[in-house]
């Protein structure tokens, strides 16, 4: 599967490609990254030191059709900040991981605990602590601003970049994903 990506116009992605569609028709379980995917990277604070961060709505909305569509999404974040797990708990995402050292193997057990193998699984991440991971799923994404993407030539890249909904364009392309020999598409197909 070579990059891919959306050209602005509609959906950020499209089913030219037999083995995205396979690979998306294949995920159970979704992970994320949180820097650089659903911020843009950047960290704030205040005069009192206090950490902020910005998120997308859109990418809340992503996690959001997910769930519904009965499609789980794991965090695995190197950061231990209060933050993430303030926003998880508003999503109702349950799988938080946070100050992950090693998501590969985080990733692993989450899913043998769920009877997934990791080419069920689906990751977006940005950067290089993210690479293991990266290349051991089903499915890779990377943000189009990540400074890795020559690192992981095959991974599908999002039309917007982290922070502006990268998280969402993964959730719509795989809620577009028609379950293996079904017609049509869209979550009612899944």
């Amino acid at each position: 599967m070579s990059a891919a990506r959306g050209d602005g116009n509609g959906p950020s992605w499209s089913w030219g490609s037999a083995e995205l569609r396979r690979r998306a028709q294949a995920v159970r379980l979704v992970g994320t990254d949180i820097d650089g995917v659903w911020t843009d990277a950047r960290m704030y604070y205040s005069e009192h030191g206090e950490l902020m961060k910005g998120f997308s709505t859109y990418d809340g909305m992503g996690a959001a059709l997910l769930r519904d569509a009965g499609l789980e999404t794991v965090i695995l974040t190197s950061e231990n900040t209060p933050i993430v797990a303030r926003r998880a708990e508003k999503l109702r995402i349950t799988e938080v991981h946070l100050g992950v050292r090693d998501k590969l193997a985080t990733m692993r057990a989450i899913a043998a605990a769920r009877g997934v193998t990791l080419a069920q699984v689906a990751y977006i991440g940005d950067d290089v602590n993210d690479l293991p991971l990266l290349e051991a799923v089903g499915f890779p994404v990377l943000v189009p601003n990540s400074p890795i993407l020559e690192r992981l030539p095959g991974a599908w890249v999002t039309r917007r970049s982290g922070g502006a909904g990268a998280f969402r364009d993964l959730a719509e392309l795989l809620l577009a994903a028609p379950a293996a020999g079904a017609a049509g598409g869209g979550p009612d197909a899944r």
